[in-house]
């Protein structure tokens, strides 16, 4: 049986396509784990760019990823949030990356911190709240009219969301295992 590999995708004897990057890594049991891996990794890199887009388009281009993310979640159910509870909840080991967002998006007036105690809780301002809604604006112009076929199966989004958060645990799991050899 041959095999040809051609741009990251294996084609042999009548077996599927795969698309991958790493073929070294497609060997042995779970062998399309790296199938899944990459396309996590396009996955990842093209919501980033939509995100980061959007938000240009929004009025504010001088967000990063992280800045949007953290802002959607500090807005979350209109409720002050923690600097460790933010970092939770989008899994950030580093607070350090979350604290500069945070600073960050205050400068910029699109949040503000109040102590309560010995914490700050982050909400967003009347104008971070404006930018989020003109966010959702655009999003609902520009990527909710693709949304067709199995993708518009609320089912089966909530599925392929159960499954991501079953691999992040996977991943984590994998994380503290590596870093403790």
């Amino acid at each position: 049986m041959s095999e040809r590999k051609r741009d990251g995708i294996v084609e042999g004897g009548g077996e599927r396509l795969r698309i991958l990057s790493s073929a070294h890594l497609a060997t042995g049991p779970h062998a399309e784990l790296s199938e899944l891996e990459f396309g996590l990794i396009i996955a990842h890199n093209a919501f980033s760019r939509w995100v980061v887009r959007c938000m240009a388009a929004a009025g504010e281009a001088e967000l990063a990823i992280t800045d949007v993310l953290v802002l959607h979640h500090v807005h979350h159910r209109k409720r002050g949030k923690k600097l460790a509870d933010i970092c939770f909840t989008l899994n950030y080991e580093d607070t350090h990356v979350i604290n500069y967002s945070l600073k960050k998006l205050a400068g910029m007036g699109l949040v503000r911190g109040e102590k309560i105690g010995k914490e700050v809780f982050y909400a967003t301002t009347a104008e971070g709240a404006a930018l989020i809604e003109r966010f959702r604006d655009v999003r609902g112009r520009c990527l909710l009219p693709s949304i067709e076929g199995e993708l518009a199966d609320d089912a089966s989004l909530s599925d392929v969301a159960r499954r991501l958060r079953m691999l992040s645990g996977l991943y984590d799991q994998a994380a503290r295992a590596a870093s403790s050899l």
